[in-house]
């Protein structure tokens, strides 16, 4: 189980890296502050006047930047801010808004920074490597050069019985009881269902408060090894 989390770690991380490389530029420049919450930018459909900003000025919760001035602010470089909302570019570095995931990237948006697309998460979405997963999704499918090389996975929202890539969240009271080594375009996939009396589940899967695990089997979850799941 461990080698099997860690080749789908370091396969996440190589295209990490990429996304990463290009994110830490820019927020070693802005000095963004963390994200605020998606209902404060979508109380109402007016969205307020946006503002440049110089480089290390903290972004607004609920804001995002969308363009880049490296003349501004005396050469310093400027960031434009903006409330977010669905359907936005917004240059690499900028915030993502609790509840938005990243669908599209464009390697010369944003005076040549990168820009990253933000929608609104919905069941059965694409997103590129590195978007985050909101709560009570699951990634169901992998494309290794979707969002323009970077690689995208399928968000769904989670249910009993369903196949997840290898690394995709486990939402609370589901645990993993079945491994697939070739799932999700060869990134590995795992069976989820709801925990439940008297069942196996896979090596390293989460056990549930109120459960325990009492037998061994090593050939059991495909081969990762699996535990019997009882109450406690």
């Amino acid at each position: 189980m461990t080698f099997l989390r860690a080749k789908t770690a370091a396969a996440r991380g190589r295209i990490a890296a990429a996304v990463g490389a290009i994110a830490l530029i820019a927020t070693a420049l802005t000095g963004t502050a963390a994200a605020g919450t998606a209902a404060a930018a979508t109380s109402s459909g007016w969205w307020p006047s946006g503002k440049w900003a110089c480089s290390g000025a903290p972004v607004p919760d609920g804001w995002v930047i969308t363009g880049y001035d490296r003349s501004g602010c005396g050469g310093s470089g400027s960031w434009y801010q903006q409330p977010v909302k669905d359907g936005i570019w917004t240059c690499s570095g900028s915030p993502i808004v609790s509840g938005y995931v990243i669908t599209k990237y464009d390697r010369g948006g944003c005076t040549g920074i990168g820009a990253w697309y933000h929608e609104l998460a919905r069941d059965g979405r694409w997103t590129c490597a590195g978007s985050p997963i909101p709560p009570g999704y699951v990634t169901t499918n992998y494309l290794r050069d979707g969002c323009s090389g970077i690689g995208a996975w399928y968000h769904e929202l989670a249910r009993n019985g369903r196949w997840t890539c290898s690394g995709s969240p486990i939402p609370p009271g589901y645990v993993t009881t079945n491994y697939m080594r070739a799932g999700c375009n060869g990134v590995g996939a795992w069976y989820h269902e709801l925990v439940r009396n008297g069942m196996w589940t896979c090596s390293g899967s989460p056990i549930p408060p109120g459960y325990r695990s009492t037998t061994y089997m090593s050939s059991g979850c495909g081969g990762a090894g699996a535990w019997y799941t009882v109450r406690a």
